[in-house]
């Protein structure tokens, strides 16, 4: 047995996987920047912070902003004033400048580690993130970081956070559909994907295998913010038929060559993900604990 990476070689591997993924990361997921984005941004911070209503944040700050989709999003809907994007990837970052450039955006971005933030104490009113805690090889220092950072009362929220129990479940319609991926490829008239079993090149799928350095319990979650010094904190669980739904399709789709997925599928796709999650959030969410589903949420708030 291959002995575990070390915190260095976990930053490495998290930086050139990223600076890779940055090429075609905004057309893998459908990332959008119009009402669609911001309304499932909007949506994930709302049930994050679990408040009716958001307040306005003049200054917030992303962790792993990746090419912008949760922090960009944000800033257009008017609930942030000043964004400021950090991540360990310039790759990313680019990316990220280039889509401010292109909807008139004024962001600043900082590359930097979660554990190193080049700003002074207190500065920000909330620091946020999506999918990012779980590329962080030592969580607590990075919460201790995030805690410095925030002013008295500022909020931090993380959203697309994996469950431990949700990331071995998604793991069943993921080789359910590698399956049926012949059959299926023949119902869609789609070739075998060049590099079989994802879109991605190889070195970017053998980086995956190193990047991803947690999947949470929500009480682990829970305690190690608690430890950092925050108070108020709150991990909620979300989505779970929509999780199993989009991986069974996910895991369709990396079989076969992008470019030939029919749009027809592309739409079924897409929209019985969005019904999916209303029901995840009608039903299920207020009423399955938070460690069933896959992604979980995040917040608390820095003692006043």
């Amino acid at each position: 047995m291959a002995a575990p990476a070390t915190t260095d070689e976990v930053h490495d591997a998290n930086v050139r996987y990223h600076d890779l993924a940055a090429v075609h990361y905004d057309a893998k997921w459908g990332i959008d920047y119009g009402d669609r984005g911001q309304g499932q941004v909007i949506g994930k911070l709302r049930k994050a912070l679990g408040e009716p209503l958001l307040e306005r944040f003049e200054r917030g700050l992303e962790i792993g902003a990746g090419t912008g989709y949760f922090g960009l999003n944000l800033t257009r809907a008017g609930v942030l004033g000043e964004y400021v994007g950090t991540d360990i990837s310039p790759g990313m970052l680019d990316k990220l400048g280039d889509s401010a450039r292109r909807l008139g955006l004024d962001v600043d971005t900082a590359c930097c580690d979660a554990t190193r933030l080049p700003f002074p104490d207190g500065c920000f009113d909330i620091v946020f993130g999506h999918a990012v805690l779980h590329h962080l090889p030592d969580l607590e220092a990075s919460l201790s970081e995030l805690r410095r950072v925030l002013r008295p009362g500022g909020a931090i929220a993380f959203c697309g956070e994996p469950s431990h129990l949700g990331d071995r479940l998604a793991e069943i319609p993921k080789r359910a559909a590698y399956k049926i991926s012949p059959a299926w490829r023949a119902l869609m008239r789609a070739s075998p994907a060049v590099h079989s079993g994802y879109h991605e090149a190889p070195e970017e799928a053998l980086l995956e295998q190193v990047v991803d350095v947690h999947a949470f319990t929500p009480r682990a979650l829970a305690a190690a913010t608690r430890g950092a010094g925050f108070d108020r904190v709150q991990v909620r669980g979300e989505e779970l038929a929509a999780s199993l739904f989009g991986w069974t399709n996910r895991a369709l789709e990396a079989t076969a060559e992008p470019s030939e997925v029919p749009r027809l599928w592309q739409s079924y796709a897409y929209h019985g993900y969005i019904a999916l999650q209303a029901v995840d959030r009608a039903l299920l969410e207020p009423r399955l604990p938070a460690t069933v589903f896959y992604n979980l949420l995040l917040s608390a708030r820095a003692p006043d």
